[in-house]
């Protein structure tokens, strides 16, 4: 398959082609932990807690696989665009062999240090056992989670986006199907309680990467995963890891984030933590389905950066930028007209949906803002340049957030930390843009 439509086609066009596939499917992907979360909260509090307290390392696995597959998604793009089929190549085929090796790696990891993370957060033995009942199940699909992510990003970065989306809602169906069944015990399943919530999940993603299997077979992509080109080479792996390292620690430092707020919020009431837990759930699916639209024009920016076409790299980052404050307006207006109905997902307790309604007012006044950081770290890591597109990921997650969260708390109590994230959104996007304009595509 020819990808010269990436440097041919108009660009509004070129780019709603490749992110409404990918804008559906990141939506889909985030609506994974938000129907573990619906169906785990009717047990009890103490399990949509215990969720809460998995999730930062579930991220961080999460962050590590696809962090690394975006660095084989623009090696391939590029060197696809620079009409490099044996470097493309060995890029898909490399990226295959380290992403596999990272999810074993992670899986052992994760599991073992569950039980001392948990103790950090919480002394509440109920919710630390259902804790380490979830993550131990869910961890254990890291490697096939880990494969899942390198089809993926491969399938895009050749312009075959509505295989991508095919394939996550293959798993989604499942899981949102399995979920009431394997929680309750409904039919001939067993009520496994929250255990049953991380094997739906991991059967979805089984089920996910045999479909890219499939694919694979009937419609083989462009760039192959050689058994000669297996063998990691020091020039291929230092082009993967330059974007891929960067994409992880961007992906990964909301983890951090969630464990230093966890700790701030939870001098006040576990209650916080649980709303915590709840808006970032929400918030995934607003986010994820603007990054989806970074997904679609992560290959096109790699693609016209690599054949030279740097006037239409300009043009996709402008078009990027309307289409993405868009969503966050959608989410920004979700956020006051429904914000009560949206919590009220995770919890049935009045004074829980009451705190959570002040959290969603408060931090959605950023969202439209944040678009400018989204899209040019999103950019950044496309054109190749994961250094520049870390630095905003630090500058949203790291430098700006945390010392606010701990300097707004002290007059503003928990709600000072919710604060601290809408100031955060403005500084960040002023000093995105700063960064963008100096290493962007000139």
């Amino acid at each position: 398959m020819e990808q010269t439509f990436m440097k041919e086609k108009k660009i509004l066009p070129l780019v709603l082609s490749m992110s409404l596939p990918m804008v559906l499917s990141m939506a889909v992907n985030s609506l994974y932990n938000i129907v573990d979360s619906y169906f785990v909260a009717k047990l009890s509090e103490d399990a949509m807690t215990a969720l809460a307290l998995v999730f930062p390392i579930q991220n961080m696995i999460n962050a590590i696989a696809i962090g690394f597959a975006i660095g084989i998604n623009a090696g391939v793009a590029y060197f696809l665009g620079a009409g490099d089929q044996v470097l493309a190549d060995k890029s898909a085929s490399q990226g295959w062999s380290l992403n596999l090796l990272h999810g074993i790696l992670l899986s052992a990891l994760c599991i073992a240090i569950m039980p001392p993370f948990l103790r950090m957060f919480s002394s509440d033995d109920t919710v630390i056992q259902m804790a380490l009942g979830y993550s131990y199940r869910a961890f254990l699909f890291s490697p096939v989670i880990a494969l899942t992510l390198v089809y993926e990003k491969l399938f895009q970065a050749v312009g075959k986006m509505k295989v991508s989306m095919f394939c996550m809602m293959c798993g989604f169906v499942a899981n949102i199907i399995l979920d009431p069944l394997m929680i309750f015990g409904i039919g001939f399943f067993p009520a496994m309680g929250i255990a049953g919530a991380a094997y739906a999940t991991g059967i979805g993603q089984v089920l996910t990467l045999f479909a890219y299997l499939v694919f694979c077979r009937t419609d083989p992509l462009p760039v192959k995963i050689k058994r000669s080109y297996l063998k990691p080479e020091k020039n291929v792996a230092m082009k993967l890891y330059s974007v891929g390292l960067s994409a992880t620690l961007s992906l990964a430092l909301p983890s951090l984030l969630i464990s230093v707020l966890n700790g701030i919020l939870a001098a006040f009431s576990e209650t916080y933590v649980l709303v915590l837990g709840a808006y970032y759930k929400l918030q995934t699916f607003i986010y994820l389905t603007a990054n989806g639209i970074i997904q679609g024009i992560r290959p096109l920016m790699g693609y016209n950066y690599g054949a030279g076409e740097k006037e239409r790299v300009r043009k996709i980052f402008g078009t990027t930028l309307i289409l993405t404050m868009g969503v966050m307006c959608v989410g920004t207006i979700l956020s006051w007209l429904i914000p009560a109905q949206l919590i009220g997902l995770f919890t049935s307790n009045a004074q829980t949906i009451e705190i959570g309604v002040t959290a969603l007012h408060i931090i959605s006044l950023g969202f439209i803002v944040s678009a400018v950081s989204v899209t040019c770290s999103g950019a950044l890591e496309g054109l190749g340049k994961g250094t520049p597109s870390l630095c905003i990921s630090l500058l949203r997650y790291v430098v700006l957030i945390m010392p606010a969260a701990w300097l707004f708390s002290r007059p503003f109590g928990a709600n000072g930390v919710w604060y601290a994230f809408c100031f955060t959104e403005f500084a960040a996007a002023g000093l995105s843009y700063l960064i963008y304009r100096k290493y962007g595509a000139a």
